[in-house]
């Protein structure tokens, strides 16, 4: 049975712990906020321990669910510490200081971080296609204008005045995007990191209110040919900036790392 830690308790966290049961894995640490401890040991109950940090547990694989700042704050004590992490907090490795940070624990704890980058395909196409000359890679992201509120779209455009038109908040590098839009852009982060690098990949993130799923597009020309992705994905019901494919990716993983240590045992 996979021994499995979650950080934060949000709409991911949640789809991840609802599948552990399908899966051969086993929920039996959840890291939160010390405001959030006493709720979330209720909802859980006594056989979850839950903390503000890792501590002396030693779960086979920890999943950060909570996003950029969680993963700043747990990620290299849990690497260092020897146990392998997932993440879907992405676009914190356009931050080259964490990156680094995360690399260097990752390599003394003889462990990984692993990204949970499920909210598209064509990753691994981007990955092979950088080892001759990937000369270009474009990402355009569209949302309905509710999807981006709280974000920096807010900052440039009026969402709620969007009716008809499809309307620009964002156009720059992967880095930027990421940066500036910390709960939004991981997949820009995710595209940048199998293809030609944060600089290099051009990122134009857009408020569509024609639209009700999230659209990814991904357009890449280099001496494998040109590539053409798109996909429109649901998002989670409890969360409308969250893609359903990300949660799900969680749970792909998971259940790889519970097939191996079946093999193992």
């Amino acid at each position: 049975m996979l021994k499995v830690g979650l950080i934060g308790y949000g709409a991911i966290a949640q789809f991840a712990h609802n599948a552990m049961k399908d899966i051969d894995a086993t929920l039996v640490l959840v890291i939160v906020r010390q405001n959030k401890i006493e709720s979330t040991q209720s909802v859980l109950g006594p056989d979850v321990d839950v903390a503000q940090t890792l501590g002396n547990a030693r779960p086979d694989i920890m999943v950060d669910c909570a996003g950029h700042s969680a993963l700043k704050e747990h990620g290299v004590e849990i690497l260092s510490a020897g146990v392998p992490l997932v993440t879907v907090s992405i676009g914190a490795l356009a931050n080259s200081s964490l990156h680094n940070q995360l690399y260097a624990a990752a390599q003394a704890g003889n462990t990984s971080l692993r990204l949970a980058s499920g909210a598209l395909g064509a990753l691994d196409a981007l990955s092979s296609a950088r080892m001759g000359n990937l000369q270009s890679v474009t990402y355009t992201g569209s949302k309905p204008p509710n999807a981006w509120k709280g974000s920096r779209a807010e900052q440039v455009l009026n969402l709620d005045d969007l009716t008809n038109i499809p309307a620009i908040h964002f156009e720059g590098s992967a880095r930027d995007a990421a940066l500036l839009y910390p709960k939004n852009a991981n997949v820009a982060a995710a595209i940048a990191l199998a293809g030609i690098g944060f600089e290099k990949t051009s990122v134009k993130l857009i408020a569509d209110p024609t639209i009700n799923k999230n659209s990814h597009e991904i357009r890449a020309e280099g001496d494998f040919g040109n590539m053409l992705f798109s996909i429109e994905g649901n998002t989670l019901p409890e969360n409308p900036h969250t893609s359903a494919l990300a949660a799900m990716s969680v749970v792909k993983i998971l259940s790889e790392e519970a097939s191996q240590l079946n093999k193992q045992s």
